[in-house]
């Protein structure tokens, strides 16, 4: 928001009329094209000036980058890649050089990488890695030194300047690596300053005793601190990285987000394509001729590959150093294969065996081009088309296609919220999982009881436990949050698997976590341990509100001539409950494909009199509101 609101005034002052809004749809786009500068530099460093084009033009349209940097995507990773790629280049230059005013400006950046984004820990833990393993590898240098010893001192204290951060950085385990590395780097840089000093065998056994004594007080102080306290352990969300299957029991709300499940391989080439194929190469080719910078990008591929294997969403990591790789890969290839051949040079005394090289030479120096050029064609057909067909679309409109090619468009989400801001009072709440949220508040300008802030677990916990509950057990909760209307997402009637059917096992489990006493996971499996929605599902299951919910005058809907009336469609189903009646609950709205459905909560008859809160009975028909939105 700083930036975007810089840039804008910027511009005005300059006398370019602009709207802010304008300035926020494209702030992503505009620093893609500084992350594919900020990536060609980087390469350039790492390699050379072919390889850096290749880069840059690799990460320019890689749909693991662009579903982050398409316009309207107003998201800390639009600027966040941007900010980590420039950290690195700058933080190699510092490396390479020694120089005090690259490792400030490295800081610099790094400063507004952490006032970006919380993905910053990334950096604060590769860069000291990164020295270690120099260190390990007796690469040490007065510029590896001058580099992170600047980086450390400077950069701990422009991120305590970010309200956010604080005192995280002297405080947290997160950064304890970074600390720990910088009181080894001093120990060695002592025993190297003592080398001239002693004898050869005298140095190696201190040497031995200074780095052991220094490693085991850094350690043993850091696990002093944290247990008295002063130090605060790991989080959940950093557990979750190391142990896939953490959060699944101990923070479940964590684990139900999309983006935080384990990556595919599916993914991995929808996001990435030949460059999950080619990047190993890359980094062969790294490791073969290795030097200090080389080092550094090694570690950063192998890092990113766990977690992005770990995490979908740390794909966005794993992409700029994928493309670096793969880069340097296609750049040796095509310097290998595409050398001329000097022409006026007569060879003597040739060989039948170089008479035979010679021959084969020219035809497999095309074979191979023609190759690596047809990979890069089919690359860049590829991220167009998952660019246009994946990442383009809004995410509140739906398409669909028919047998014969033509397109649906779904609206049903649009046509709720409008609903709902038209047709509801306006100090109304409503109550939804809370990926809709943000939606609901934004698009409907209706209070929601949780959105898209997911630090909430127990307020979450406790509309899972009415979703789950049967009706009267969730009317108790609903009028104690003094809930007006309950929206739900069903995908029955046209198999939209992003349902909250489909999500329904996260709320129990969310809920069954702040309150084990009165939702057990276990109730709403069969005694064969299936989830099933037809006759033979869970009573519990079949009598909670979210079931009735989604299935309520469903049981009287025959979708085609093929399958009996209550078929849903998403999971190959015919329901078990088709007598669905409510109490304390009445249907207020249901979109046109059904995917939308908002019932009103109804409220006590003895307190009808007394509740002086203006509120709207007549509900509009579908039909009517239809044909008012169509004229």
């Amino acid at each position: 928001m700083v930036t975007a609101g810089l840039i804008h005034w910027i511009l005005n002052m300059l006398n370019i009329t602009v709207h802010i809004r304008d300035v926020c749809v494209f702030l992503a786009p505009v620093f893609s094209g500084l992350t594919s500068i900020s990536t060609f530099l980087l390469t350039r460093e790492l390699w050379n000036q072919g390889a850096g084009l290749l880069a840059a033009c690799f990460i320019a349209i890689v749909p693991g980058y662009i579903s982050r940097s398409v316009a309207g995507s107003f998201d800390n990773e639009g600027i966040a890649i941007f900010a980590l790629q420039f950290t690195y280049y700058l933080w190699v230059k510092s490396v390479k050089t020694g120089s005090v005013f690259w490792t400030i400006c490295c800081c610099l950046s790094y400063f507004y990488m952490v006032s970006a984004w919380g993905g910053y820990v990334f950096i604060i833990n590769l860069i000291p890695l990164h020295v270690f393993v120099l260190l390990l590898m007796q690469r040490y240098s007065k510029r590896v030194y001058i580099a992170y010893s600047t980086f450390y001192i400077v950069g701990l204290i422009l991120s305590m300047q970010i309200p956010f951060v604080g005192f995280q950085p002297i405080r947290t385990s997160e950064h304890m690596a970074a600390a720990g590395v910088f009181a080894l780097l001093q120990a060695y840089a002592f025993l190297q300053y003592l080398r001239d000093k002693l004898t050869k065998q005298e140095f190696q056994t201190l040497f031995f005793l200074g780095v052991s004594l220094a490693a085991g007080i850094v350690f043993l102080t850091v696990i002093y601190l944290t247990y008295t306290g002063y130090i605060a352990p790991w989080s959940g969300r950093f557990y979750s990285l190391w142990d896939t299957g953490y959060a699944k029991i101990h923070i479940p709300i964590i684990a139900s987000v999309s983006e935080h499940q384990p990556t595919t391989w599916v993914s991995f080439f929808f996001d990435l394509h030949i460059l999950v194929c080619t990047f190993p190469a890359g980094l062969w080719f790294c490791i073969k001729n290795i030097n200090d910078e080389r080092v550094f990008v090694a570690l950063y591929a192998i890092s990113a590959v766990y977690f992005a294997g770990v995490m979908v969403r740390l794909m966005l990591t794993l992409t700029p150093v994928v493309c670096m790789l793969s880069a340097i890969a296609f750049s040796n290839v095509f310097e290998h294969y595409l050398v001329s051949v000097q022409a006026g040079k007569v060879r003597k005394h040739v060989s039948e065996q170089e008479k035979t090289e010679e021959g084969l030479g020219p035809n497999i120096k095309s074979v191979v081009t023609m190759l690596m050029l047809m990979l890069l064609m089919m690359f860049a057909v590829h991220c167009t088309w998952v660019t246009s067909n994946a990442y383009s679309s809004p995410s509140v409109v739906l398409a669909s296609y028919n047998h014969d090619g033509t397109r649906n468009i779904l609206d049903d989400f649009r046509e709720a919220y409008y609903w709902l801001r038209q047709n509801t009072d306006e100090h109304a709440r409503v109550m939804s999982w809370w990926d809709y949220g943000y939606q609901i508040a934004g698009m409907a300008n209706r209070t929601t009881l949780v959105d898209n802030n997911t630090w909430n677990n127990s307020h979450i916990a406790l509309v899972g436990k009415a979703m789950s509950s049967n009706e009267s057990a969730a009317y108790e909760i609903m009028r104690s949050l003094d809930v007006d209307y309950v929206l739900i997402i069903f995908g029955g009637v046209i198999g939209y698997s992003g349902d909250d059917i489909n999500k329904f096992l996260w709320m129990v489990r969310i809920a069954e976590g702040e309150h084990p006493k009165d939702i057990r996971e276990s109730d709403y499996f069969t005694p064969q341990g299936e989830f099933r929605v037809d006759k033979a599902g869970s009573p519990t299951l079949l009598n909670c509100l979210m079931y009735k919910m989604s299935y309520y005058r469903f049981g009287e809907m025959q979708l085609d001539f093929r399958t009996p009336p209550g078929f849903d469609r998403t999971r190959n189903a015919e329901i078990g409950n088709k007598d669905i009646k409510f109490k304390h609950l009445e249907e207020a709205f249901t979109s046109e494909h059904w995917l939308v459905r908002i019932y009103k909560v109804k409220h006590l008859e003895n307190r009808e009199a007394l509740d002086h809160k203006p509120r709207i009975t007549n509900i509009i028909p579908k039909q009517k509101y239809l044909s008012k939105k169509r004229r």
